[in-house]
């Protein structure tokens, strides 16, 4: 590991990647070829400039095989998903926004943003309020991210009013995409990984 610019590993150095093991220079090369190009394309850095990878990638290098693992979920889910990008963005701003956790708000209102969704509403979703300007089926998610990040039970009018816009399938979905980022929330604020400012990128 080597000295990490100022603040951008939290609570970790950020790794060099000629000092890691095999299986972790091959995750290192698999984050780099695809979430930090996917991270460019949406507008965020998920790489510093010469090329260290910052918020949840960074600490995903301690442990290669869960790691790795964890990123091919996330490819599946993004993949296979039954929800259109603007209500996946609703859901994983509502499980940031009860993180609080910095680099996931800070990613995804970018990649919020690219989706379609407006300045007002991600903001209002960052702070944890239910934006008006919400579709039916976006608020409905919203609700039930909502209900399982906070909560953690889901009533049989929310149950219900979900199963009829989505679907069980659909409910799956929502709360596999739930699930997914409260480990992502977990790992950022783990760690106390921020969000970087813009000297930092």
């Amino acid at each position: 590991m080597s000295d990490a610019p100022p603040g951008l590993g939290g609570r970790l150095a950020l790794a060099d990647r000629d000092d890691l093991n095999d299986s972790a220079q091959e995750l290192f090369d698999d984050i780099t070829d695809t979430a930090v190009a996917w991270a460019r394309r949406n507008g965020f850095s998920a790489a510093t400039s010469d090329g260290r990878l910052i918020g949840p990638f960074n600490p995903s290098l301690l442990n290669p095989g869960i790691a790795g693992a964890f990123l091919k979920l996330q490819t599946a889910e993004q993949q296979c998903s039954s929800l259109d990008e603007c209500t996946r963005q609703v859901v994983i701003l509502t499980v940031g926004s009860v993180w609080r956790a910095p680099y996931e708000l800070y990613a995804h209102s970018t990649v919020a943003r690219h989706a379609g969704l407006s300045e007002a509403v991600i903001a209002e979703l960052v702070a944890g309020t239910e934006p008006k300007a919400l579709t039916d089926h976006q608020r409905t998610a919203h609700r039930l991210a909502r209900a399982l990040s906070t909560a953690h039970h889901v009533d049989d009018g929310l149950y219900g009013q979900a199963t009829q816009r989505f679907g069980s399938a659909g409910v799956f979905d929502i709360t596999m995409l739930t699930g997914i980022y409260h480990t992502v929330c977990g790992i950022l604020n783990a760690f106390a990984i921020p969000a970087p400012n813009n000297h930092q990128r």
